[in-house]
């Protein structure tokens, strides 16, 4: 009888221990999917080191915090190589798909616009806003036009019917330097002439 009671017993220890080491491969396994590209890495936060060549991104899902290692940071983050850690970094403004650093933008995301580095939803001053790009791009007022030129046909005031004449108007320094949207500078427009040049011909220039 208590042969019996002991091979029972016996039997029962190998099947927890069968159950255990079967749970023990299944945690190991989900755990190793988790872990891709890390050096270290915990059951509970994900990865904590990765290999030199990835980033390693973490967020928060309430309270706990999870790792991850990749080889690109995703939209609204940007790479910082360290010596110890390569890491994502979150771009500071939630309207920032790509940035260059924490608060430099390159790109916004959609129904906004990008301008010195921020998003907008409605571009700044002096700027108008560029569809295509989703950009904001500097306009500029330019000065008061000058007075009409004398009307010329191939530097000649006279001894024709029809010439042209040209005003022009001075843009701002800074604009052209911002490559700026600016109007006109140069306007030209037919004009009538002297037919006939008394005293005889006079050129300009």
């Amino acid at each position: 009888m208590q042969w019996i009671i002991f091979m029972l017993l016996l039997f029962i220890s190998s099947m927890e221990m069968l159950t255990q080491n079967r749970w023990k491969k299944q945690a190991s396994a989900g755990l190793l999917e988790n872990c891709t590209g890390c050096i270290l890495c915990s059951e509970d936060n994900g990865c904590i080191t990765c290999h030199h060549r990835l980033f390693l991104l973490i967020w928060r899902d309430g309270i706990r915090q999870y790792g991850m290692c990749v080889h690109t940071c995703p939209p609204g983050y940007f790479g910082v190589r360290g010596l110890e850690v390569n890491r994502c970094t979150k771009c500071r403004s939630p309207s920032c798909e790509s940035c260059f650093s924490r608060d430099f933008c390159m790109k916004c995301k959609d129904k906004f616009y990008l301008y010195k580095g921020q998003c907008f939803r409605q571009c700044p001053p002096s700027t108008a806003a560029q569809p295509g790009t989703r950009e904001c791009q500097e306009t500029c007022e330019p000065g008061p036009w000058s007075e009409w030129s004398a009307c010329t046909n191939e530097s000649r005031t006279c001894g024709c019917k029809w010439g042209v004449e040209t005003r022009v108007r001075e843009v701002p320094e800074a604009a052209r330097e911002e490559g700026a949207a600016c109007p006109a500078r140069q306007e030209s427009r037919r004009c009538r002439m002297k037919k006939h040049c008394p005293g005889g011909e006079h050129r300009v220039g």
